[in-house]
């Protein structure tokens, strides 16, 4: 499980974990020590260590020597350097996230969303937050009862809806979302707040950069029934992927790259068990007929 880390006035970013497993995994492949490539960069062994464990972010001269010391192929020095690039504007931003406090463990993630290409997202349960309207957002706030104070609930309707500018900006985030049947047919918020939202998620199914999926209840059995999880992607789909899974206690990061190949690999397996996307916008809208 990883949280925001600080260590002195440095802190540990999801981003920076990745960046720095690779490049531990870079090393130790090629069987260097952390002495070695130390010297390569004219630093303290000190320095690769916080290197490693994401404490600092990195320069673009740093990655290079490194991987050129590792052996690792141009096309990963690539994505490794735009990850880099990446991290060192996740560190310097000042979102607008950062005025809700509301958000809780949301922060970190919605700070990602921002700068990502793309999200690939699973959801048994309900509809994913990037397409929820706001009544539904709201009832599923008063049913988590995380919240005592109405004010705090609006707030937090509030900054969740305001994610959904990255589906329709000047370089919109591209959108797969695959949502059980059982999620369409709960009753968050009662029938009109429902038809409301079946009707938002067909709406924006219509866009270019959003696919939506359902499995259906005569799916069966499929590998999406144990978790729900989304796979946050920073470059080409499979290319330093993290993923992300709140829980009612916590909020845990998969930051190496087997946990995203696995993950990536049950996301397919999950679409496969689903309908296509036109038999999926035709099965909500008779959910919302049904309504």
């Amino acid at each position: 499980m990883n949280r925001g880390n600080r260590q002195g006035n440095r802190s540990s970013t999801v981003l920076g974990r990745r960046l720095g497993s690779e490049l531990l995994r870079l090393r130790d492949a090629s069987g260097k020590t952390q002495q070695q490539a130390a010297q390569v960069i004219s630093a303290t062994n000190s320095k690769i260590v916080k290197m490693e464990q994401g404490w600092v972010p990195m320069r673009d001269p740093d990655i290079k020597a490194l991987c050129e010391f590792y052996g690792a192929s141009d096309a990963l020095v690539d994505r490794l350097l735009e990850v880099a690039r990446v991290d060192r504007e996740r560190r310097k931003a000042k979102g607008w996230w950062n005025q809700y406090p509301e958000l809780r463990s949301l922060v970190e993630y919605v700070a990602l969303e921002d700068i990502a290409k793309g999200v690939r997202t699973w959801q048994g349960a309900f509809v994913p937050g990037l397409l929820q309207t706001p009544d539904y957002a709201r009832a599923l706030a008063v049913g988590n009862a995380d919240w005592d104070d109405p004010d705090e609930i609006e707030r937090f309707v509030e900054a969740k809806i305001a994610r959904q500018a990255r589906l329709t900006d000047g370089s919109p985030l591209a959108l797969w979302a695959i949502v059980a049947e059982a999620a369409l047919r709960q009753l968050v918020g009662g029938r009109d707040v429902m038809r409301a939202q079946l009707g938002r998620l067909a709406e924006a199914a219509e866009a270019p950069n959003v696919t939506v999926q359902v499995v259906p209840f005569l799916a069966g059995s499929h590998p999406g029934m144990t978790s729900a999880f989304s796979i946050v992607s920073f470059a080409e789909p499979g290319a330093m992927d993290v993923v992300y899974m709140d829980t009612t206690s916590s909020t845990l990061w998969l930051e190496s790259e087997p946990d995203a190949a696995r993950h990536n690999g049950t996301f397919g397996r999950i679409a496969r068990s689903g309908l296509a996307p036109r038999d999926s916008i035709a099965l909500i809208g008779r959910i919302r007929k049904e309504l």
